[in-house]
């Protein structure tokens, strides 16, 4: 599909009836579609972790241990061991509780090593290489559905190879928080409101920015319900016409709120788990610490900063040009938002921006422009071999990502 015919797309309207088939029949024709972007995805995973290996093995360091048993990883495991009950005092007396992160993936690391012989760690691993394929099958699923099939191709292959790639190779929530955000906004994108829904409730167990997914499936309705309501000034009918998609909508945030509510009971506070979050530095402060982080910061290291937050700009604005409907619009600038206006640790916001794939759709259109698949192939080996050197860097570091 061209730029011309995306931008002529209503904001939210879902792509036309096929002819029905039997479930198992769609689903291996969707698979036989997708073979393409799994397979270029999986090799550019494949290349990272085989750059890492070769790297951590020169070191004489363990490959796994970074991938399965160092930071965040280390906490859900934990979680998942012996339930919610740790927290670490830090020497300047704040508090971190294991109450800041959610319980979607540990449940599956315990289920998934009560019934097979993999550790902890590695049903960790099992689960976020597998949500990988189902991520980049879902990125692929939003950018055919966009811009055609080739576009969804390159949109997993870029997907699999920006700078922060690596994570997908590791025990974190982030495939598995992408897998299931990227599918709702399919089946939004395609009428299904109901599967939208469920898939918001697991998001809302899995990471807290499950709020910008809430947020676009609200939106999304919003608008739709008035623009309606604006045409036939008879609320019953536009009401009764669009259940499903309220019911869908009131479906999405019950995983977040349930979570939200266990905190609070359980540590006698409505607002515990806003409390959790600060102790740990998670807080909103409107952009304030990532102002004084860069103020900091020596001033090469502070306009190249200044130049990737000014790139990130230009892509969010290349998306609201490029028309994307709008659910994908406001998921995209919502996760953005919310990674940058926190007071965390400033080395893990590209990381939080990485459920954000669509602002990879318009470098993933611009490819389709060389009109060459090998020029586009060989774009995709160089960028694939400059994140696998920089995730083999960054794993090896100090530091968290």
């Amino acid at each position: 599909m061209s730029d011309h015919q995306l931008r002529t797309r209503t904001l939210a309207a879902p792509a036309p009836a096929p002819a029905p088939r039997a479930p198992g029949l769609r689903a291996a024709a969707a698979f036989r579609a997708a073979t393409p972007a799994l397979a270029v995805y999986a090799a550019a995973r494949a290349l990272g972790l085989l750059v890492f290996w070769a790297a951590a093995s020169a070191a004489g360091k363990d490959p796994l241990g970074p991938l399965s048993g160092r930071w965040d990883s280390v906490w859900y495991q934990r979680i998942a061991e012996s339930g919610y009950r740790y927290t670490v005092t830090l020497p300047d007396g704040s508090v971190h509780s294991d109450l800041a992160f959610f319980p979607l993936l540990p449940a599956l690391e315990r289920g998934i090593s009560e019934v097979t012989p993999l550790t902890l760690g590695g049903a960790g691993l099992l689960v976020a290489w597998t949500a990988g394929l189902l991520a980049a099958w879902g990125v692929f699923a939003v950018g055919s559905h966009l811009c055609g099939r080739r576009a969804g191709v390159v949109l997993a292959a870029l997907w699999g190879v920006c700078p922060t790639a690596f994570v997908q190779s590791m025990a974190y929530t982030e495939t598995l928080f992408t897998a299931l955000a990227a599918w709702a906004l399919y089946a939004v994108l395609t009428g299904r409101w109901i599967v939208a829904g469920a898939l918001g409730v697991l998001a809302g167990l899995t990471r807290p920015t499950a709020a910008a997914l809430i947020a676009a499936l609200a939106i999304t309705a919003a608008v739709t319900l008035v623009r309606e309501y604006r045409d036939e000034r008879r609320a019953g009918p536009v009401l009764r016409r669009n259940v499903r998609m309220i019911a869908g909508v009131a479906l999405a945030p019950l995983g977040w709120l349930a979570y939200v509510v266990f905190v609070a009971v359980r540590e006698g506070s409505p607002f515990a788990y806003f409390d959790v979050q600060a102790q740990w530095g998670n807080n909103i402060d409107g952009g304030r610490a990532l102002a004084a982080f860069i103020a900091g910061l020596p001033w090469p290291t502070a306009l190249g900063l200044c130049a990737a937050l000014g790139l990130l700009g230009w892509l969010v604005v290349l998306c609201v040009r490029q028309r994307q409907p709008l659910p994908v619009l406001v998921y995209t600038i919502t996760i953005v938002v919310i990674s940058l206006i926190g007071a965390g640790y400033f080395g893990s916001r590209p990381r939080l921006m990485m459920p954000a794939f669509p602002l990879l759709l318009p470098p993933a259109v611009a490819l389709l422009r060389l009109r060459s698949t090998g020029r586009t192939a060989a774009v995709l080996a160089v960028l694939a071999c400059a994140s696998a050197g920089y995730g083999a860097w960054t794993l090896l570091g100090a530091g968290p990502p």
